[in-house]
């Protein structure tokens, strides 16, 4: 689980496991890790599975979204290289919440509830940071279930962008940020419960107010403090706010 130096200044995914784990502790998960590897468009469990395992994303990209009475999808996380994600419970058994499917070619580092179990009854350091990551995923959930409810549609629009900026942004001229993932409306969409044509009349209006423009098919943010206002925006941490 090393970090990957680069040019890039987008925050190292891998960064963010570290912020709850210590090195000593990314090991112990390491240990019992088992390879997997699963293909684009593969689902690694549905809503209703057996929720027994963690997933550690060495290489690729995944999708984890919920499913609402009418069939309508919204999407909940996008989890990358170096990401650790899973609903589990340690000790007693539960189901899967969420769906996970994957978005391109990936592999992960699979580890079991009975082994994970082991290693926390055996070593109380390990059990406090994986209680930090569980808080932190718990908060992750809460935010995004706010900006949803709360602020309406351009709220939770303006609150997707800022956390894509977090995840993908890259600075530019004139306190310019470029998020560097191409991502159309229908997924902006899905991130927020609306239609794309929905999202495309928000964007429109955000372009005429010289908040946000599209360069070649690359969101831009032109003005943050924009963004912020409209979602009544409270300052998480980068590693909460977050896509």
């Amino acid at each position: 689980m090393e970090s990957k130096a680069g040019s890039t200044t987008e925050t190292n995914p891998t960064e963010w496991v570290r912020m709850f784990f210590s090195d000593e502790n990314l090991e112990l998960l390491n240990s019992i890790m088992y390879p997997k590897r699963a293909e684009a468009g593969s689902y690694l469990y549905w809503e209703g599975d057996r929720a027994d395992k963690l997933y550690f994303i060495k290489k690729g990209r995944v999708k984890i979204t919920k499913t609402s009475g009418n069939g309508s999808r919204i999407t909940l996380y996008m989890f990358h290289t170096g990401d650790l994600f899973g609903q589990i419970d340690p000790f007693y058994d539960a189901a899967q919440s969420f769906d996970a499917e994957v978005l391109e070619d990936s592999e992960f580092g699979v580890i079991q509830r009975k082994d994970l179990e082991v290693l926390l009854w055996q070593h109380g350091d390990l059990a406090i940071d994986f209680m930090k990551w569980m808080a932190a995923m718990q908060r992750m959930t809460q935010t995004k279930f706010r900006d949803l409810m709360l602020f309406g549609k351009p709220g939770a629009l303006c609150s997707l962008l800022i956390r894509l900026s977090n995840s993908y942004g890259k600075p530019g001229q004139d306190q310019e940020i470029k998020i560097s993932k191409r991502i159309n409306n229908t997924e902006l969409g899905e991130m927020i419960g609306a239609t794309r044509e929905s999202v495309n009349r928000m964007l429109s209006d955000m372009r005429k107010e010289n908040v946000v423009e599209i360069d070649q098919g690359y969101v831009v943010i032109k003005d943050l403090e924009y963004l912020k206002n409209v979602c009544n925006c409270e300052n998480c941490p980068k590693e909460i706010c977050r896509v």
